[in-house]
C-alpha cells in the first residue's frame, strides 16, 4: 500500500514537472487551453464537432512528453560525460575565480583574519625562538594581525590537472597588503644594549599554489610550486618600552625575509606539503603532545650506483663493472637513523641490498604535528665515519575528530597518504628515497596516545580524563596556584661516551629558573626514585631534562628531553617513559603530579604539626683530595637548599678541615646539596666533591649523625649533623644569646671596617696582605647571611602561628565562622 502511494506521488510530481517544462517551451500554451474549452462548449451546447479532436490532443500530448524525456536523457548524459572528461582529461579548461575573491573579501575581516592570525601567531612565536638575528639576543611577539586585505587567488584563472592517479589544482596566489600589523620587541645583543620595537607594516608574497585532495576528500595538501617572491617592509617604533632611538637596525629586514623563505622552503615548497584536514566532527580539543611508536621494517632495491652520497660510483657501461657492482651491493652495510625533532634513534647495521631491521622506537611529539625523518647510512668496515646515502620523511597531523593523518612524498613526487581513525591503529607505508632512482623503505607507525591541554588523553579509541567536569571543561585550578611534583624514577639503556664503557648517570631538571639534580648512580640502568617540587608556571613552560655521566675531568652529556606540563589534572599521577634526545639510546621514567596549594599544605600539616626548619651542622671532613700543587687544599662547603645558598668559612692548607658551623633552612622539602670547594683568592674555585644529605624521612627533633662519601672524586667524606625541627614538639632554641637582629647589625659594622682595611691595603700596594682580610670578609658575609636566614625563619614561623591562632578563633566562635563562610 505504501509503495502504491509513493508511486502515485512520483507520478504527480512528474506530471507537474512535465507541464512546467511545456509552459517554458510553449509560451502560447496558456492561450491554447482556454481556446480548447471554448471549442468544447460549442461542441456540447451549439453544434457537434467531429470525434477526432480528442484523438489529436492525445497524440500531441504524447509527442510533447516524448520530447521532454529525450531532453532529460541528453542532459543526464552530458553531465556524466563532463564528469568523465574531468576525471580523465590531463588538463581542464581555464576557469576564472572572480567569485572566489569576492567571497573572500566578504568573509576575510570578520572570519578568516581572526582565525588565521591566531594560528599563524603560534607558528611565528615558535620560529622566532629558534631563529634569531645576530644583532638580537631575545625577541618577543607583542601583536599579530593580518589586516583587512585578503590575498588574491587565481587572478589568471585556475585549472585541474592529473599527475598519475592524483588530481591537482593549480592556483595563483598574490598577497600585497599594507595594513598588516606585526609588532616585535627585540633585545639587542652585545656589544649593544637596549630594546627596540620592530613593526612589520607591509607584506608581499606572490607565487603559484598546488592543491591536492587526498583520502577521498578528508584532507587537502597544499604547497608552492617554487619559491615565491617575498618582500617585507619594516619600521622601528619609539616610546613605550623602547630604549633605542627609532632608527633602523641593519640586517633586520633581510633576516625576516630569510626567516620566511627558509620556513616556506622547509615546509611548503614542492615536494614539501602542508595538510589542511576536513573532519566531519570537531571535538575542539587542543593537543599539546603525543607518543608514537615508529618501526623501521626493511629496505629494498638499494644500490650504490643510484644512492646519493655513495663513496664509490660505478660506470654501468661494462659488463664486468656491472657484475662487480652487483656484488658490491650485496656487501652493503647499512643502518637507518630515525629523527623526530631533536630526538634521534638508530637501527642496527644490516648487510645486503634488502636489509631487514624490524626495530621499534618510542618517540615523543611536542605539538599536534610532526615530521619523522629517516636517514640511510652506509657503515664501512674499519672506518669510524658513516657515509650518508639517502633520506625520506613522513609528516603526521592530529585531526580534530580524534584521528591522525600521515602523508609522504611518493614515487615521481606523488602523494602517499594514510588515515588512522583512532590511536592504536597501525599504519604501514613504503617510501621511496628522495632524490635517487632506487631504494624503498618500509615502515610502520602507530600513535600510542595524544595528550590534550585539559589533561585528558586519547588512546585505543577511548578518550580518558583523570577527572571529568560536569560542565564539560577542564576542572583544574589556575596555573599560578599549584605545585608540580616530579619524581625521577629510573632509566634504561643509558650510554656514556667513556671509552671504558662506565656510566655514572645523574639527571638535572630545569623548570623556569629552578634547577634540581638527582644523586649519581653507577649503572646504565639506574634507579633514583627522587622526588622534586616546583611551583607551576603558566604559558606552556616545558620541564627540561638533561642527563649526564659523571667523569673525573668533566661530566659528559648523554642526552636531554623536555616534557610539556600543560593540562595536568590534580589527583592523577602521569607515569611516562621519555626517550632522550641528542642520543642514540636511553629512556627515563618520570612521574608527574599536580597538587593544589591547599592539598599540599594539608598533606604537610598532616605529616607535621607545623612548618619547621632544617638544622644542619657541618662538623668536619676527612681524606679530601689535594687541589693545590703543594699537596693541600683550602676547603669550604657551599650548601644549596632549593633557591637558598649558604657557605662555611675557609679552612686553609688542610685535607681534614673542621668547621663546626650551624646553618638553618625553612623546611620545604627541597634537596639539601653540599658542594665542597677549594678556595682561591684570584683564580676560580675548583670542586673537590659533592653529596646530597637525605633528611626527608628523619623523625622530627631527632638528630642524625652522618658521614657521607663525596661524589665525583676518588676519596673524601664529610661529617654532618642534621635535625628536622618542629616547633610545636620542641621549643626552638636561639643560635646566640644575643638577639639576631642586633648580631646582624654588629656583623654589618665589622664588614664596613674590613672594607676600609682592604681599601688601605690596596692603596699601599700590599697585595700579600689582601688574602687574609678577603677571607675574613667572606666569613663575615656568610655569618650575616646565616643570621638573616634565622630572621626569615623566625618571621615565617611567627606568621604561621598567627594564622593558626586566627583559625582557632574562627573555629571557636560560631558567629564569626558563619560570617567568614558567608562572605
Amino acid at each position: 500500500m505504501g509503495g502504491r502511494k509513493k508511486r502515485g506521488l512520483m507520478n504527480v510530481d512528474e506530471a507537474v514537472e512535465f507541464f512546467k517544462n511545456i509552459i517554458l517551451e510553449k509560451p502560447y500554451l496558456p492561450l491554447l487551453i482556454p481556446l480548447i474549452f471554448i471549442l468544447w462548449a460549442i461542441e456540447k451546447w451549439f453544434f457537434s464537432l467531429s470525434n477526432w479532436v480528442p484523438l489529436v490532443l492525445a497524440v500531441w500530448a504524447t509527442i510533447q512528453y516524448g520530447n521532454y524525456q529525450r531532453q532529460m536523457v541528453v542532459e543526464d548524459l552530458n553531465k556524466k560525460w563532463k564528469r568523465v572528461v574531468l576525471s580523465t582529461s590531463p588538463i581542464t579548461p581555464l576557469e576564472h575565480c572572480e567569485w572566489l575573491n569576492k567571497l573572500l573579501m566578504e568573509i576575510w575581516s570578520n572570519f578568516m583574519n581572526p582565525k588565521l592570525s591566531l594560528r599563524f601567531q603560534s607558528i611565528v612565536e615558535k620560529r622566532l625562538k629558534h631563529r634569531k638575528s645576530r644583532l638580537i639576543e631575545k625577541v618577543e611577539l607583542l601583536e599579530f594581525s593580518l589586516g583587512s586585505s585578503p590575498p588574491c587567488l587565481g587572478l589568471q584563472g585556475t585549472r585541474w590537472s592529473t599527475s598519475g592517479d592524483q588530481r591537482v589544482m593549480r592556483l595563483g596566489f598574490d598577497w600585497d597588503t599594507t595594513d598588516i600589523s606585526i609588532m616585535l620587541l627585540a633585545k639587542v645583543a652585545k656589544p649593544f644594549f637596549g630594546t627596540a620595537r620592530i613593526v612589520v607594516n607591509s607584506l608581499h608574497i606572490k607565487g603559484d599554489l598546488l592543491l591536492m585532495p587526498i583520502l577521498d576528500g578528508k584532507a587537502i595538501l597544499y604547497s608552492f610550486i617554487s619559491t615565491p617572491e617575498v618582500r617585507i617592509t619594516v619600521a622601528f617604533g619609539s616610546g613605550g618600552s623602547q630604549s633605542l632611538p627609532a632608527t633602523e637596525l641593519p640586517g633586520v629586514s633581510s633576516w625576516l625575509v630569510k626567516l620566511l623563505n627558509d620556513t616556506l622552503a622547509k615546509t611548503m615548497i614542492e615536494p614539501r606539503r602542508q595538510c589542511f584536514s576536513l573532519p566531519a566532527v570537531d571535538l575542539r580539543k587542543k593537543v599539546v603532545g603525543g607518543i608514537i611508536y615508529v618501526t623501521v621494517t626493511s629496505a629494498s632495491k638499494l644500490s650504490r650506483s643510484s644512492l646519493r652520497g655513495s663513496p664509490s660510483r660505478r660506470q654501468p657501461s661494462l659488463t664486468v663493472d656491472s657484475l662487480q657492482e652487483h656484488f658490491d651491493d650485496k656487501d652493503l652495510q647499512t643502518f637507518v637513523e630515525v629523527e623526530l625533532g631533536e630526538l634521534t634513534r638508530r637501527t642496527d647495521v644490516r648487510p645486503g641490498s634488502s636489509p631487514q631491521w624490524d626495530s621499534t622506537f618510542n618517540m615523543v611529539l611536542h605539538d599536534n604535528t610532526g615530521t619523522v625523518r629517516f636517514h640511510l647510512y652506509e657503515c664501512t668496515p674499519g672506518s669510524v665515519k658513516y657515509d650518508y646515502l639517502a633520506s625520506c620523511e613522513i609528516k603526521m597531523k592530529y585531526v580534530t575528530d580524534d584521528s591522525t593523518i600521515f602523508w609522504a612524498i611518493g614515487p615521481d613526487s606523488g602523494v602517499i597518504a594514510r588515515h588512522s581513525e583512532f590511536c592504536g591503529k597501525e599504519v604501514e607505508m613504503v617510501l621511496p628515497f628522495e632524490g635517487v632512482h632506487a631504494g624503498q623503505l618500509a615502515v610502520r607507525l602507530v600513535v600510542k596516545e595524544w595528550q590534550f591541554s585539559d589533561g585528558s588523553l586519547s588512546f585505543n579509541n577511548l578518550r580518558v580524563s583523570s577527572q571529568s567536569s560536569l560542565s564539560g571543561s577542564s576542572n583544574f585550578l589556575s596555573k599560578t596556584g599549584r605545585k608540580i611534583n616530579v619524581t625521577v624514577v629510573e632509566g634504561k639503556d643509558l650510554v656514556s661516551k667513556d671509552k671504558c664503557g662506565k656510566c655514572n648517570p645523574y639527571v638535572k631538571l630545569q623548570y623556569g629558573k629552578v634547577l634540581q639534580k638527582t644523586k649519581t648512580a653507577h649503572s646504565s640502568n639506574p634507579c633514583w626514585n627522587q622526588k622534586f617540587e616546583f611551583d607551576e608556571i603558566g604559558g606552556g613552560e616545558y620541564l627540561k631534562i638533561k642527563c649526564y655521566s659523571e667523569e673525573v675531568f668533566g661530566d659528559d652529556s648523554i642526552g636531554s628531553a623536555r616534557i610539556s606540563l600543560e593540562g595536568l589534572v590534580e589527583g592523577s599521577v602521569r607515569d611516562v617513559w621519555i626517550p632522550l634526545e641528542k642520543a642514540n639510546s636511553g629512556e627515563l621514567r618520570i612521574q608527574i603530579e599536580a597538587v593544589s596549594i591547599d592539598d599540599y599544605e594539608g598533606a604537610r600539616s598532616s605529616a607535621y604539626p607545623s612548618n619547621g626548619w632544617i638544622e644542619l651542622v657541618l662538623v668536619e671532613a676527612r681524606d679530601l683530595v689535594a687541589a693545590d700543587l703543594r699537596g693541600t687544599s683550602d676547603p669550604y662547603v657551599r650548601v644549596q637548599y632549593g633557591n637558598l645558598k649558604r657557605r662555611t668559612k675557609v679552612m686553609y692548607k688542610t685535607l681534614n678541615p673542621q668547621w663546626h658551623q650551624t646553618l638553618e633552612f625553612p623546611d620545604d622539602g627541597s634537596p639539601l646539596e653540599l658542594h665542597v670547594k677549594d678556595h682561591n683568592a684570584l683564580l676560580p674555585t675548583s670542586s673537590i666533591g659533592d653529596c646530597v644529605v637525605e633528611y626527608q624521612r628523619l623523625t622530627p627533633n631527632e638528630m642524625a649523625d652522618k658521614w657521607i662519601p663525596l661524589q665525583g672524586v676518588k676519596r673524601g667524606e664529610i661529617h654532618v649533623l642534621v635535625t628536622r625541627k618542629v616547633p610545636e614538639l620542641q621549643k626552638r632554641p636561639s643560635l646566640d644569646p644575643e638577639p639576631s637582629l642586633t648580631k646582624a647589625h654588629q656583623i654589618s659594622s665589622q664588614m664596613k671596617q674590613m672594607m676600609i682595611r682592604l681599601k688601605s691595603l690596596i692603596e699601599d700596594s700590599n697585595l700579600e696582605g689582601i688574602s687574609t682580610p678577603l677571607s675574613e670578609l667572606e666569613t663575615l658575609q656568610d655569618m650575616q647571611e646565616e643570621y638573616m636566614l634565622q630572621l626569615e625563619t623566625e618571621q615565617m614561623l611567627l606568621l604561621n602561628k598567627i594564622k593558626e591562632l586566627g583559625q582557632e578563633i574562627l573555629n571557636s566562635s560560631p558567629s564569626l565562622s558563619r560570617r567568614s563562610s558567608g562572605s
